[in-house]
């Protein structure tokens, strides 16, 4: 299944400065039942944006009018430390896509929730300590203050102030997500070019 392409993303950013946010507070195990990657987006985060009628917590960021833009959503979601630990569950990675984040910034990614995040479209910005925190100083002081991430260029700056920092992304992962390619598309864009190499093996 394709996905956006995605090479440079500007965006104004929901932070969420909470450290060691599991893949089961991303999406709750009890929403793991549907196969199709639609849907995910109305739970996440469920135990953390709804009470056990279903009404909203005020004190949830994504209830926060101040975070939300009406008719630009914001694309950019901004974590704490050790983003996506715990289970393995590509779910967590949908219900972010799902709901409309493209770019997660945070100090640490786990392993796994990294590479699933790729794998959807969604693009993991790792950065150091220090600019995390500066990040996170922006969004408070302006809450409408823009990230600007260019894949190509492989960079994250605040465009406030201009301050910038480099990322580190696998090379054929790059070229799948600025293509909006999942492992499948990779294969089915060289299609000729594997038919040609066939032709010429022996059967």
């Amino acid at each position: 299944m394709a996905y956006d392409k995605f090479t440079i993303l500007r965006s104004s950013a929901v932070p969420m400065p909470n450290e060691n946010v599991d893949t089961d507070q991303i999406i709750p195990a009890r929403f793991l039942k549907a196969t199709e990657r639609k849907g995910f987006g109305d739970n996440l985060f469920r135990d953390w944006r709804y009470n056990n009628d279903d009404t909203p917590k005020a004190d949830f960021v994504l209830n926060n009018p101040t975070y939300s833009s009406e008719g630009s959503p914001r694309k950019i979601l901004v974590g704490g430390k050790n983003f996506g630990s715990g289970s393995s569950r590509e779910h967590a990675a949908w219900a972010i896509y799902d709901y409309g984040f493209r770019c997660v910034v945070s100090s640490f990614f786990a392993d796994i929730f990294q590479a699933n995040s790729i794998n959807v479209g969604i693009l993991p910005v790792r950065v150091s300590p220090e600019f995390l925190e500066k990040i996170f100083a922006a969004i408070e002081a302006d809450p409408t203050t823009e990230l600007e991430v260019n894949l190509p260029a492989q960079t994250i700056t605040l465009l406030a102030t201009g301050e910038s920092e480099s990322f580190a992304i696998n090379e054929y992962k790059k070229h799948n997500l600025t293509n909006g390619y999942d492992d499948i598309d990779y294969l089915l864009s060289m299609k000729e070019e594997i038919g040609a190499y066939a032709e010429t093996r022996p059967f």
